[in-house]
């Protein structure tokens, strides 16, 4: 089997799938499996390339912007 342009955040799921699955084939065990595939990748795979050409640069997120982001979240009770 071969797995060609998968978004790398999805990839986790999908070798949990197969091994579960090439558990099954092991065991004799029937199971119907299945997994997310998150996401597009037209945003994600353009930053992977960038990360792994070293074309990226260390950002440090304001402070008061994350305040401002989590004061708009709706309260719920605990």
């Amino acid at each position: 089997m071969r797995l060609v342009a998968v978004e790398p955040a999805s990839c986790p799921a999908i070798r949990a799938c197969l091994d579960e699955a090439l558990r099954c084939k092991e065991t004799g065990e029937a199971k119907t499996l299945f997994f997310n595939l998150s996401g597009h990748g037209h945003f994600d795979m353009a930053s992977y390339d960038a990360y792994f050409a070293g074309r990226l640069q260390d950002y440090a997120y304001p402070e008061e912007a994350i305040h401002a982001a989590l004061d708009r979240l709706p309260k719920v009770a605990a």
